[in-house]
């Protein structure tokens, strides 16, 4: 049974968690945890403990919250005496002798099917990018941002309505059954790892507030995409009426039964939500939040919130989400 350190910071991680505790146990046990300090959060800011901590300490394991990665932290590994070191999430850099420390080296589980997407923000950018499906990638850590040779993927369907939560929720279960797959060969070294197609490397970011706008001269396809793939955070905003109003849900309206309309421009409403002329076919808005109250479906709030038809959106420059290359490092 190999002995396994987790690092993680957010609960995508806690199915593996519970499956490493409970049919998965015969494989493989967790022995300690690194995971971020406890932090700030919420409207009244208090103090918390992420999901990870409090599944260790339930468990009644070791926790390891460093500020940075270095050599204390490297010995604080080693006398955990680890066979391997099982990375999700967890947001710290880790140099090489870290990541070579236990014995079989150190795996991530990286949400995205590699080298596609390699980078802070695969889920959301997925969606954003329309892709029918993605997946988890089971790889051996090195130093390169998500370079490493690759064990296995487990692929995930992309509904139409995913938003970044839903697919995360699908991404965290498929960890399971790739590592029922996986550990056992991993630990009797029959695992192969086949090295990822660099030519095909493509890069996403950390997220910004800033994200959150819309160009309504892009087709509604990919507005949809973009709403959703940000929700919950950092969201997609417009101004109605003179006000900030986040959008929580889209999908394109399909057949069109309207005039065509110019970019931006409210074309009326339908059984399921507000239309909005684009650059190609009209963008349907399900889900509505006007500041202060509660994310709602479209026609509940627009009880409250009367949009009429005409009513202009203005478009701003969408940031660049994925590139090619690495993007430069962002100021924390």
């Amino acid at each position: 049974m190999l002995r396994i350190v987790f690092m993680g910071s957010d609960a995508i991680a806690l199915p593996t968690l519970d499956w490493l505790a409970d049919d998965g146990r015969d494989i493989g046990q967790v022995v300690g945890a690194f995971t971020q300090p406890d932090r700030a959060a919420g409207r009244g800011q208090k103090v918390q403990s992420n999901e990870i901590k409090l599944w260790a300490q339930a468990h009644g394991l070791p926790v390891l919250q460093p500020v940075k990665v270095g050599a204390p932290e490297r010995q604080q590994l080693a006398d955990l005496k680890p066979d391997l070191c099982l990375v999700m999430a967890y947001g710290h850099i880790l140099r090489q002798e870290f990541i070579e420390t236990p014995r079989l080296g150190t795996l991530n589980l990286h949400t995205s099917v590699l080298p596609a997407f390699r980078g802070a923000s695969p889920i959301q950018t997925a969606i954003t990018c329309g892709e029918a499906e993605t997946g988890v990638t089971l790889m051996r850590m090195v130093l390169k941002l998500d370079a490493g040779p690759v064990a296995d993927v487990e692929r995930v369907k992309i509904n139409q309505l995913d938003t970044a939560r839903e697919l995360e929720a699908k991404l965290g279960r498929a960890c399971v059954p790739l590592l029922a797959r996986c550990l056992p060969g991993i630990a009797s070294g029959e695992q192969k790892f086949t090295p990822q197609d660099e030519a095909k490397a493509t890069f996403c970011r950390r997220l910004e507030k800033t994200d959150g706008v819309l160009d309504f001269q892009t087709p509604a396809a990919l507005l949809a995409g973009r709403i959703n793939g940000l929700m919950p955070w950092p969201g997609c905003t417009v101004e109605i009426n003179g006000q900030t109003v986040k959008l929580g849900l889209a999908d394109i309206s399909s057949p069109i039964d309207y005039k065509p309309a110019g970019a931006g421009v409210v074309i009326g409403t339908d059984a399921c939500g507000l239309l909005v002329g684009t650059g190609q076919g009209s963008l349907r808005l399900r889900q509505l939040q006007r500041p202060g109250g509660r994310m709602l479906p479209a026609a509940e709030f627009l009880r409250g919130f009367p949009v009429v038809p005409g009513t202009k959106l203005e478009s701003r420059s969408m940031p660049l989400l994925v590139a090619r290359a690495p993007f430069p490092r962002q100021k924390n």
